[in-house]
């Protein structure tokens, strides 16, 4: 797909399991971009703006070129913030140019569900919008205040119940480490609440990270204190114990984490949380990540 002739604002973000689809840009940047973790669009080339419908298009075409698109990831960080109508002539776009596309996907932020009804959110899912990724970070409401989430326990509820109820698909992902030393079994805790209230098709973690250092993320949270290796484990214990899901897909396998987990909640809910204690208790013989493997 790199070689398609599309327009693209660099850099361009997109999920893990998103990596044999079409990227398809519709929005530049973040609508909210506060987040004081997230640097994935500081870049001065990357301030929030729609993307015309007519360029769009022109993307589409350019893509239809290729045979066998069946996926498609409308970028940037929160396409949801379109209104319904340019979502829905997106979709309609698609249909139209790429008629194999079997699931279409797309970041999101619980606030750019408020204004969209269920009937919309149906509407969209019927044209093709299956999975949506959603950034809980936490289900803290002290932590999200912290890092300037701009979201609460609630409002994250609301949102996730909302596409579960529209038939959407929802990849919920937690920040391990995001509330420090001082927070870290409260983000624990309440982020498993947060999941077993909404019970998400798929759950994962990352570690959080600050490759351009932690400044701007310690003005709003001075107290802060990174979780050491063995901490971090702690709380993701914490987590995975607190949690009661049964049919949720568990993925702690980005390229932060020190420790791989895979697997189904509640399945193989044990042989995770064993996993965890043994790197706790012998973190040499489990096979972690060193430093120089990990990655944002």
């Amino acid at each position: 797909m790199s070689l398609l002739p599309l327009t693209y604002i660099e850099p361009v973000f997109r999920p893990p399991s998103e990596a044999s689809s079409l990227i398809l840009q519709v929005t530049n940047g973040c609508s909210w971009n506060k987040c004081t973790f997230c640097e994935m669009y500081t870049e001065p080339q990357k301030k929030f703006r729609a993307k015309r419908e007519e360029d769009i298009e022109q993307d589409i075409i350019s893509a239809s070129r290729v045979p066998g698109v069946r996926r498609v990831f409308l970028a940037d960080g929160d396409a949801m913030v379109l209104p319904f109508r340019r979502l829905m002539n997106i979709l309609t776009m698609i249909k139209r140019h790429l008629p194999e596309v079997q699931r279409v996907s797309a970041y999101c932020l619980p606030r750019n569900l408020r204004k969209k009804t269920l009937s919309e959110m149906k509407a969209l899912a019927d044209m093709g919008l299956k999975i949506l990724y959603v950034g809980a970070e936490s289900g803290d409401n002290v932590v999200l205040q912290k890092v300037n989430k701009g979201e609460t326990f609630d409002s994250s509820r609301e949102a996730l119940e909302l596409c579960g109820d529209a038939g959407i698909k929802r990849s919920v992902m937690i920040l391990n480490g995001l509330g420090g030393q001082l927070y870290s079994e409260r983000h624990a805790v309440n982020s498993a609440l947060l999941a077993n209230a909404t019970k998400p098709e798929f759950l994962s973690t990352l570690v959080v990270s600050f490759p351009l250092g932690e400044q701007r993320f310690r003005a709003s949270f001075p107290e802060y204190q990174p979780l050491r290796q063995d901490q971090l484990f702690q709380e993701m214990l914490t987590l995975l114990t607190s949690l009661d899901l049964h049919s949720t897909v568990f993925r702690s396998d980005h390229a932060s984490n020190y420790l791989v987990l895979k697997g189904v909640l509640g399945r193989d809910k044990s042989a995770m949380i064993s996993q965890v204690q043994r790197a706790i208790e012998s973190p040499k013989e489990v096979g972690l990540r060193q430093e120089w493997q990990r990655g944002l």
